[in-house]
């Protein structure tokens, strides 16, 4: 038996055509052999929002959103999140492989050593006003960074590149925080670099202020930071990480290639989503207010935000983590009286046909603002925290892109639906003629 076909007809000339299947795909690029003309282009694929476009290879993370699977390398993420510290994860995701003891003790030092900021970040970051939101000052900083290592330039070198996503991870942490401290009037607080990643990242937001935790709990609310960044570190080929390989298809650095994914993540359908979640449960406001608002939500007059998922059909399984680890950041914070109308929220929408038909399950967003606020962070240092987390996904995938043999600069095409030619118009002529188009 040959290798599998598929068999087109065209119905406007009656020819055929064979497209080869590999791996359930079929090249675009062969479609272009389909023509009513042979001086035509030859046929596109329309699909808004590549929805069912697959634009590149990878072999980082799995996901079957059906049976609710997500993988990182093969390992499923619920034993990542269990047994693993983010850097771990990281060194997996970055390098396909999960490190020794002495590999990730020589990957934690070199991360540390990259945490800080050269001091004229201080006084970039000095411009921006006092109010400004903290990711617009995150993807600047990012993108500025470029300036800074001019050498990242040198793509081609992968021990460059290396350098560069050493920097970026460590430095990540740093941006944050100094974006943090600046909304809230604090002076910069600069890395410890006998912490660990994400206690360190709580030494930079909260050292020598009122919300300061002590040590024992500053090691659970690191835990889990560190299992909401593993959580957030990929999760393939969404809109962010596509932006940072589209950026990067064109040899942008990394700095300015991920302050792309950085700002691609800031909307508020991708990175802002968890901040939704938190408004709409204000709005509810007590659980005798639940019934009319889940009838709204079948009315079609409101979103029941946190709530189903492009790529899942199943529970989302980083939903399932979030919410084991809500208890434990609230014996330290204090419970979050937002999380009794989540949890209720979830088991009307698991029990009501309604949503269970739609398929309508709790995704990554729903629990996470919730522990976010729990630790003391406003809203607009949600979608921060999710770029520090996500950005070894990032620059797993662009480095994955460098190696790529296929790689070729992204250049979508597009269905044009505009007027055929037309003849200009002398500007005297225009104001006439717009009257007569009038009457």
């Amino acid at each position: 038996m040959g290798d599998p076909k598929l068999s087109i007809s065209d119905s406007r000339t009656g020819q055929k055509y064979d497209i080869d299947i590999r791996q359930a795909t079929v090249r675009a690029m062969d479609f272009r052999a389909i023509r009513e003309d042979p001086e035509e282009f030859g046929m596109l694929v329309y699909d808004p929002g590549y929805t069912n476009t697959a634009s590149c290879t990878s072999r980082i993370t799995f996901i079957d959103g059906r049976k609710g699977i997500l993988r990182y390398r093969g390992y499923p993420i619920e034993q990542l999140a269990e047994h693993c510290a983010y850097t771990e994860v990281a060194h997996l995701l970055l390098h396909g492989e999960l490190p020794t003891q002495h590999e990730l003790d020589a990957w934690n030092t070199e991360i540390m050593e990259n945490s800080m900021l050269h001091e004229n970040i201080k006084k970039f970051m000095d411009g921006f006003l006092y109010d400004a939101h903290p990711m617009g000052m995150m993807v600047s900083t990012v993108a500025a960074l470029s300036t800074f290592y001019p050498d990242a330039k040198d793509i081609a070198s992968k021990s460059n590149r290396y350098r560069q996503q050493v920097r970026l991870i460590g430095k990540m942490p740093t941006i944050a925080a100094y974006a943090y401290r600046k909304s809230q009037g604090y002076p910069y607080a600069y890395p410890d670099w006998d912490l660990g990643y994400s206690e360190n990242l709580i030494h930079m937001l909260w050292n020598g202020t009122r919300r300061q935790p002590k040590p024992e709990q500053a090691q659970v609310l690191a835990r889990a930071l560190d299992t909401l960044f593993i959580l957030h570190a990929d999760h393939e080929q969404n809109c962010s990480t596509s932006t940072m390989r589209q950026v990067g298809s064109a040899h942008a650095d990394p700095y300015v290639s991920l302050s792309a994914a950085a700002t691609a993540l800031y909307g508020p359908l991708h990175g802002g989503a968890n901040e939704a979640v938190l408004t709409m449960l204000e709005e509810i406001g007590s659980m005798e207010r639940i019934p009319e608002f889940i009838r709204q939500v079948k009315a079609g007059e409101r979103r029941l935000m946190g709530f189903g998922h492009r790529v899942y059909k199943n529970y989302d399984p980083r939903a399932r983590i979030i919410r084991r680890i809500a208890d434990q950041v609230f014996e330290i914070t204090g419970r979050n009286p937002k999380i009794d109308l989540a949890r209720e929220l979830e088991r009307i929408a698991l029990d009501d046909d309604y949503f269970v038909k739609r398929r309508l399950y709790p995704n990554v967003d729903f629990y996470s603002g919730i522990i976010y606020q729990a630790m003391g962070f406003a809203p607009e240092m949600f979608t921060v925290l999710f770029a520090i987390g996500r950005t070894v996904g990032w620059l797993a995938h662009w480095e994955e892109l460098m190696n790529d043999p296929e790689k070729r600069i992204a250049r979508p095409r597009q269905l044009y639906l505009g007027p055929d030619e037309q003849t200009l118009t002398p500007i005297e002529q225009r104001l006439g003629q717009a009257r007569e188009k009038v009457s």
